[in-house]
């Protein structure tokens, strides 16, 4: 039985890596701020540390859709504007 392996074929241009970076660079930094808020103590939630790693978990897919030249949403089919 033989796999089918998906393939990042470049999909977006050089502003739209530059576009998904700069996200991904703010996203990654809000959620750092967020992670040492809960992790400090000052917001006493039982689930608040989900809402951090969240955020630093899309920061870093951004950043790797950057680097790969390629969009999950354009490879679904979708047009996107970058």
């Amino acid at each position: 039985m033989t796999q089918k392996i998906m393939a990042f074929e470049c999909n977006i241009d050089s502003r739209g890596k530059a576009f998904r970076l700069r996200i991904g660079i703010i996203a990654l930094a809000i959620g750092i701020v967020l992670l040492g808020i809960v992790i400090s103590g000052i917001i006493d939630i039982k689930y608040a540390w989900l809402v951090p790693i969240g955020i630093i978990s899309g920061g870093l897919f951004s950043i790797f859709e950057a680097r790969m030249g390629w969009c999950v949403v354009r490879a679904l089919g979708f047009r996107t504007s970058l």
